[in-house]
């Protein structure tokens, strides 16, 4: 697994970290999780190298296949099921079953399995790990029960934790832990990355859409998003029109709503957009009707995972996004 060369760089500087708790944090589409994975990696490796794991030994090979006895992964269902790390068998029966539901935050039961797996003997190497992805979806229960041991594990256990929102991290979680905000890559390097793992036109209009994230630029352009599209979305929007995302998620609308109020915002103060170029941008309405505006999006977002009907959700806000901003709509 080849890093990015800023994760790469953190990587380096991370793997010779002291201290047996490490919580990765920083803004969606850094990359947290592959760096926490290829950490575990070259920790675990039984020949690493100057850039980390070797890739060849038995060890690489079991956490290719998921199941190295040494590594244990706590994340949501959902999570374990998008990444392909296996259920515990009696949750995957249930889940088969249809008893169960795939949770979206880390149950109490898989914790208590992760607490029993460090103070077991290590099977191979020096060293046993515990990755925890992401921390913010740990409920109170599972991170209540977490507290002792991740204060004083057993042995040579490390856990390694990561986070896009490190403010819903408990407290007393982070306290436990040594944090390390991941950085930024270069816009140049970003684009290169880009430029080695897509052949789309304009990635520089891409990058900006997803805010300089490659990560997150890489992930809207497997979506189909190209730069022509993104230049048009503001003015669709203003005009209540949904046509260029209509068969999107409604978590990525949402999206391209909030980073569109985000941008008018800004043009509206007097300062330069983030996501959007100013030409594409239609003239900002009013500061107390973009706040409206606002306060109706983050509630929407609130409930985006309750089980509306996909056409209406997308009719009202598309009446929302009209009635603030058409009116304003020709430059």
């Amino acid at each position: 697994m080849k890093l990015p060369p800023w994760l790469q760089r953190q990587h380096d500087r991370l793997r010779h970290q002291r201290g047996h708790a490490l919580l990765l944090a920083g803004p969606a589409g850094l990359g947290q999780y592959p760096l926490a994975l290829a950490l575990a990696r070259t920790w675990l490796c039984d020949q690493p190298g100057e850039a980390g794991a070797c890739g060849l030994c038995p060890s690489c090979h079991a956490i290719d296949v998921r199941t190295h006895p040494d590594l244990f992964v706590l994340m949501p269902e959902t999570l374990a099921l998008a990444l392909d790390w296996p259920l515990d068998p009696k949750t995957q029966d249930k889940i088969d079953r249809k008893e169960l539901k795939p949770g979206k935050f880390i149950r109490v039961e898989p914790t208590r399995e992760a607490i029993a797996f460090t103070q077991t003997t290590r099977s191979r190497g020096e060293t046993k790990v515990v990755l925890i992805h992401p921390a913010d979806r740990l409920n109170v229960e599972s991170a209540n029960t977490l507290l002792k041991t991740l204060e004083e594990p057993p042995g040579a256990v490390r856990f390694l934790l990561t986070t896009e929102a490190a403010h819903a991290v408990l407290p007393t979680i982070r306290s436990r832990c040594l944090t390390h905000t991941l950085g930024w890559p270069q816009p140049d390097e970003a684009l290169a990355w880009l430029g080695q793992h897509t052949t789309v036109a304009e990635p520089e209009v891409l990058l900006k859409a997803a805010g300089g994230s490659p990560e997150a630029a890489h992930a809207w352009i497997e979506a189909g998003l190209t730069a022509q599209t993104w230049r048009q979305l503001p003015r669709c929007v203003a005009e209540g029109d949904f046509g260029p995302m209509a068969d999107w998620p409604a978590t990525r609308q949402m999206d391209v709503l909030l980073k569109l109020c985000h941008d008018l915002m800004a043009v509206g103060a007097g300062a330069g957009p983030r996501y959007f170029a100013i030409e594409d941008l239609p003239v900002p309405p009013s500061m107390l009707a973009l706040n409206r505006w606002y306060k109706d999006l983050i509630a929407a977002a609130r409930t985006m995972e309750h089980p509306f009907n996909p056409a209406l959700q997308q009719e009202a806000w598309a009446l929302r996004a009209r009635s603030a901003l058409a009116l304003h709509s020709e430059a």
